[in-house]
């Protein structure tokens, strides 16, 4: 092993692979330096293709609550591979996966599983228009709800990242019946409601790729509100928050019953996965049941699947809750002393991120009047004191029940050694 093998590894990607990366913000674009190469990862660290090692606040943004290779998860995988790995039919373990989501969050009554995240919000938000007969959907700036072209409409996450307003080879048709408001705007969303003739609300219960942005008091409630009155179908994106929030989500922790909600990370472990689901009489709709087209000849992957039981019956348990709530708030607490007056820190549970050069982030606007200058120089920092934290100010950092007092510390003494030394 060379001293600079990472490096050497991301010459050799970046002539087979577009930026060296199969993601765009993994590029580190945004915060200057090489990206590690990955090598290795155990609990709550990582371990680059040079041999060093890392406290991971990244978790392959979010899957790894529980920690890299827990022992049931791997367990789980290990006894699954001797089953087999796809079998393009309903498996045992499938069902089983399925009946805990509906028996954690009531919302949900029949569940689709899908490979990912877009996958999922993608065909809710087809449903959603099949079963109002409307084709308007309301989204808000900042939120990403994966890559699909319709979605791509103000979107954050990498794409806030790459400051691209939306991508090139996306038709002015696949957006045009898509209408983009401020989050955490109940007054623009009302408007947009009464103003357009809506299917869908899709919503990051708490947005998590503008940065962590947390809903306002009530917030949430008035976005059920709206689409009951109007007819249009709520759809929680819960893709971040689901099973990580709460153990019922987002929906469990503000008290409010979306029609229909995407799920993704957690529910396999880190395993490519996602699924929507909600109302009997919607997702009675979907083929074959109905005659809203949505299929994937690797949906509902044993591996997957069995990852996803292994995670959720250790969560089930609740104790893992307390210590995610215990440590997030240790961080938060720890990164606003650190920064004093040169950024603010927002939190949900276990989902954290610290904003620079400015005052309260409540929506994409305040999140895009942010230092990117200063995150990334606070990113240097990080990452020199061995330190592996997103490489973008609009994505959130996660903690795991596997992350100590001591790892949670270490991030918060880098950060105050780097403000100190700006100052």
């Amino acid at each position: 092993m060379t001293a600079n093998r990472s490096r050497e590894l991301m010459e050799r990607a970046r002539r087979i692979l577009p930026g060296g990366v199969s993601s765009p913000v993994r590029a580190f674009n945004a915060v200057g330096g090489e990206p590690p190469v990955v090598a290795a990862a155990q609990g709550a660290h990582v371990t680059d293709a040079d041999g060093r090692e890392y406290i991971d606040f990244v978790l392959a943004y979010g899957p790894h609550i529980l920690g890299h290779n827990h022992p049931a998860v791997v367990d789980a995988l290990a006894e699954q591979l001797g089953r087999g790995v796809a079998f393009g039919a309903t498996s045992e373990i499938e069902i089983g996966l399925a009946d805990r989501i509906v028996a954690a969050m009531p919302s949900i009554e029949m569940v689709r599983f899908v490979n990912s995240g877009t996958e999922a919000t993608m065909s809710a938000v087809r449903l959603a228009r099949a079963a109002t007969g409307r084709d308007i959907i309301v989204k808000c700036a900042g939120c990403y709800h994966g890559h699909a072209d319709a979605l791509l409409a103000g979107a954050g996450s990498g794409v806030a990242t790459l400051s691209i307003a939306g991508s090139p080879g996306v038709p002015a048709g696949a957006v045009a019946d898509t209408v983009v408001v401020a989050y955490n705007d109940v007054v623009a969303m009302a408007r947009a409601m009464d103003e357009y003739q809506v299917a869908a609300v899709i919503v990051e219960p708490v947005a998590g790729n503008m940065g962590c942005v947390p809903p306002r008091g009530g917030y949430l409630r008035s976005l059920r509100e709206l689409c009951t009155k109007y007819g249009a179908v709520l759809i929680f994106d819960e893709v971040m928050t689901g099973f990580r929030v709460a153990y019922g989500g987002a929906q469990e922790l503000y008290g409010v019953v979306p029609d229909l909600t995407c799920l993704g990370k957690i529910i396999g472990a880190g395993l490519p996965v996602g699924a929507y689901g909600g109302r009997r009489d919607l997702m009675e709709q979907v083929a074959p049941s109905g005659p809203v087209y949505q299929a994937g000849t690797l949906s509902g992957n044993p591996l997957a699947m069995a990852a996803g039981v292994a995670v959720l019956d250790v969560l089930r348990e609740g104790s893992v809750y307390a210590q995610l709530e215990e440590m997030g708030a240790r961080l938060a607490t720890g990164l606003s002393l650190a920064l004093g007056a040169g950024g603010v820190v927002n939190r949900a549970g276990s989902m954290v991120t610290a904003f620079l050069g400015i005052g309260p982030v409540t929506d994409y606007a305040t999140a895009q009047t942010s230092d990117l200058e200063r995150f990334g120089e606070l990113h240097r920092a990080w990452r020199n004191s061995g330190i592996f934290w997103p490489p973008s100010q609009f994505e959130t950092a996660f903690l795991s029940a596997a992350h100590t007092p001591e790892d949670v510390d270490a991030a918060i003494g880098a950060a105050s050694a780097a403000m100190a030394f700006a100052r």
